[in-house]
């Protein structure tokens, strides 16, 4: 597939220095084929024994998430052939079909660092990632998945063997169940637990359903909007509190600030890649007309900087 390079945004915002990496072609809105989404690659890019009878199971959708200005999103849906069901399949990496039995560790999803149309390249530590799905089960009851994996410059492959389990500097998994026909969005943090300290790639899969073979035909994952949050913005005293709490009224575009303590000081409002698009004095409640997304508040009061995430539809 056609890779997209990935990007990396520095900011200079006052004394705060921001480089955050992000996924190439996350909005899903890059398909150079009807097949597969720019930078990610789902059976018809497998490789393995069984890659010849891989199906198409991948394809762009028309449908978007609510507040999006995008136009697509990426569908995946499973397959049943004989009995078996061939799971909806995603990914950063390249699938390996090695066995006809979806539990074997041969069928696998691997980042190849050797090869750009296979791998996402990412040094950044963010904290979590955010995208938007809409999972419709076709009458069952499974869950879908999400996993994202940072790792060491190895040929990481999920699951796990015990060579990539040694590489994984964090991750970040979400086994959701049907979303009732409505889209959401999901927040996954990531889980710095290592055994491995310095990442050079992600890998990211979705799947219509978090065991292999498991799940019915036609079960269908929507896939929108992918961005991974980096919420400290490498502010060393960033805090919280349970003396304040920043809301915003969707409704209204206020954002309300509420504390237990009186601040006297200034807010800050930065999108999502760092950019400050909205600052003044803190008061009760300010006007936010600011475009769909996620942003992150910062209260500069007592000599500490109080950090909020709100989300903006």
């Amino acid at each position: 597939m056609k890779k997209i390079l990935l990007f990396t945004l520095s900011i200079f915002v006052g004394l705060y220095s921001f480089s955050q990496g992000q996924i190439d072609n996350g909005d899903m809105e890059s398909w150079s084929s009807n097949d597969e989404p720019d930078n990610w690659n789902s059976f018809l890019s497998a490789n393995g024994t069984w890659s010849a009878f891989a199906g198409d199971q991948c394809e762009p959708s028309s449908e978007t998430r609510p507040g999006s200005n995008g136009t697509k999103s990426c569908r995946i849906f499973s397959n049943a052939v004989l009995g078996t069901v061939a799971n909806g399949n995603v990914t950063l990496g390249r699938i390996h079909m090695g066995s006809t039995n979806p539990n074997s560790s041969d069928n696998y999803n691997k980042t190849v660092t050797g090869n750009s149309n296979f791998s996402q390249a990412l040094t950044d530590k963010p904290d979590s990632i955010v995208y938007w799905v809409k999972f419709t089960p076709n009458g069952g009851n499974g869950n879908a998945r999400m996993k994202a994996t940072l790792h060491t410059d190895y040929d990481y492959r999920d699951p796990e063997d015990a060579s990539s389990s040694s590489a994984v500097v964090a991750t970040a998994v979400d086994n959701y169940p049907s979303t009732q026909g409505s889209w959401e969005r999901h927040s996954i943090a990531f889980n710095y637990s290592g055994p491995a300290t310095d990442n050079a790639y992600i890998l990211v899969t979705f799947t219509t359903n978090e065991f292999g073979g498991q799940g019915n035909d036609n079960d269908e994952v929507l896939i929108d909007d992918i961005e991974l949050i980096y919420n400290s913005n490498n502010i060393d005293n960033l805090i919280s509190s349970d003396d304040i709490n920043v809301s915003i009224d969707n409704f209204t575009n206020q954002i309300y600030f509420n504390s237990k303590i009186d601040l006297n000081g200034v807010y800050k409002v930065y999108n999502s890649v760092g950019q400050i698009v909205q600052s003044g004095e803190i008061s009760n409640t300010v006007c936010f007309e600011k475009e769909p997304g996620i942003y992150f508040v910062h209260l500069n009061a007592y000599n500490k900087v109080y950090a909020f995430e709100i989300f903006k539809n």
